[in-house]
């Protein structure tokens, strides 16, 4: 078993996560899900799929103190989840589910809010070729794919409800019609850009469960300033302090 290290939540000198260098660890994409979703009055939980070791969930909870729930399929990332929120004090309003969520959904009472950083890569496609299990399984299609997701989200999600996903561009024409498939409504789109200049390389999309037709496109984010360090926008994400 790989060794276990506690960090800082990014600028949160109140929040401590654990992580496992052979495991996934959160990255930006996490970050950017974890700011963009909706989180309004009519919000009554969060569900969270696939939530490895809770990253989502410690984030979202600098946002509200609504309820949230992560499922998650892999029993050693939901040991690792555990110990996140207990070293954080927040069993009272994050709980972690040990299960497929194909399996789930059947069964589960219906939310406002679900969000997602999937799999980004179809099974045969190559990220990282020597991943152990735990990383291709966090990082591939294996357990779950794109639409088998959607679909799982439409059984939970109230009308009206909101889902919201971080992916690659490549994939964003496909993840709009399965959206429209499952009667998922796009209605948020924003472009994230390594910095000026550069293709974008990650989108984050919201789609309302029976909603109206009618998406808006928001501002660009640039992840980068032209000396590499992270943007004004992505440091206030990450909890920093920052004059504008």
């Amino acid at each position: 078993m790989s060794e276990e290290v506690i960090n800082y939540l990014l600028a949160y000198e109140n929040m401590k996560i654990i992580q496992r260098k052979d495991m996934f660890n959160f990255s930006l994409d996490t970050v950017l899900l974890a700011n963009f979703c909706t989180i309004n009055k009519d919000v009554n939980e969060i569900v969270d799929f696939g939530t490895n070791n809770a990253a989502i969930p410690l984030l979202l909870s600098q946002r509200t103190d609504k309820k949230i729930v992560g499922i998650e399929i892999q029993k050693e990332a939901v040991d690792l989840a555990f110990k996140n929120i207990h070293i954080n004090h927040l069993e009272n309003q994050i709980n972690i589910i040990h299960d497929d969520i194909k399996h789930y959904c059947l069964n589960a009472h219906k939310v406002k809010l679900i969000v997602c950083n999937p799999p980004f890569f179809k099974v045969g496609e190559h990220s990282h070729i020597n991943d152990n299990e735990s990383l291709q399984i966090a990082r591939h299609e294996i357990k779950i794919n794109l639409e088998e997701i959607i679909e799982s989200a439409t059984m939970m999600l109230e009308n009206k409800g909101r889902f919201a996903m971080v992916h690659r561009p490549d994939r964003m024409i496909e993840i709009i019609n399965m959206m429209q498939k499952y009667d998922i409504e796009p209605k948020r789109i924003r472009f994230v850009y390594p910095k000026v200049g550069k293709d974008s390389h990650i989108f984050l999309i919201e789609g309302m469960y029976k909603g109206n037709h009618g998406i808006k496109i928001e501002a660009p984010l640039y992840a980068h300033e032209n000396n590499g360090r992270y943007s004004k926008e992505v440091r206030k994400m990450f909890g920093e302090n920052i004059d504008d």
